[in-house]
Parts: C-alpha cells; sequence; structure tokens
C-alpha cells in the first residue's frame, strides 16, 4: 500500500516512515446565519486531490475525511490510545491511520 499525504504538515507514524507534504486538500464550507449565538456549519466540495489511484491511500486532515465519501482516504489517528506526544501535549507521531466505516 502506498501513501501520499495531503496535508500541510509532514505525518510521522510510531514506526518511524514519515510522510511528506505532497499537496492540501481543503473542504469548503458555508454557515447559517446566527441564532441565539450558534451557526451551522455546512460542509462543501473537498478540493485538492488527485484521482483515485490502485494501491493509493491519501492522507487528509479528520474534516476532510468526514466531509468526503471517496474510499481511498485515511487520517491520522490523533485519538489513539498509542499515539505519542511530547512534555506540552503537541503530536508527535501516530501508531497508524483511520478510515470511517460506512456502511
Amino acid at each position: 500500500m502506498t501513501f501520499k499525504n495531503f496535508t500541510p504538515h509532514a505525518i510521522k507514524l510510531n514506526d518511524g516512515r514519515i510522510f511528506e507534504s505532497e499537496g492540501l486538500a481543503r473542504v469548503s464550507t458555508t454557515f447559517t446565519e446566527i441564532e441565539n449565538g450558534i451557526a451551522h456549519q455546512v460542509f462543501g466540495e473537498v478540493t485538492g486531490l488527485p484521482e483515485p489511484e490502485e494501491g493509493t491511500m491519501l492522507i487528509v486532515s479528520a474534516l476532510v475525511l468526514g466531509a468526503s465519501t471517496r474510499e481511498d482516504l485515511v487520517a491520522p489517528a490523533t485519538g489513539h490510545k498509542d499515539t505519542i506526544r511530547n512534555d506540552k501535549g503537541h503530536i508527535m507521531s501516530v501508531p497508524c491511520f483511520t478510515k470511517i466505516k460506512r456502511s
């Protein structure tokens, strides 16, 4: 399996592999009118990704992953119990990538 990174920064796995950024995927957003101090965020089109390629997974942000229905997207598993953080709580590496399981 090949991974290509479309986040703005390098992604490091706990096993030492590093995936440098190859581009930037984004999702457009709009907001509803503010009512009682709350506006709803509406996700739109995902941009900045190449066409799907056999045997290749694209690393994207969790926001892009959640807004897309593409099956070739993964995000860093930043919430996993084995995520490594420094003394300030910043993520240093993640154990794996995550996908959204759709029924």
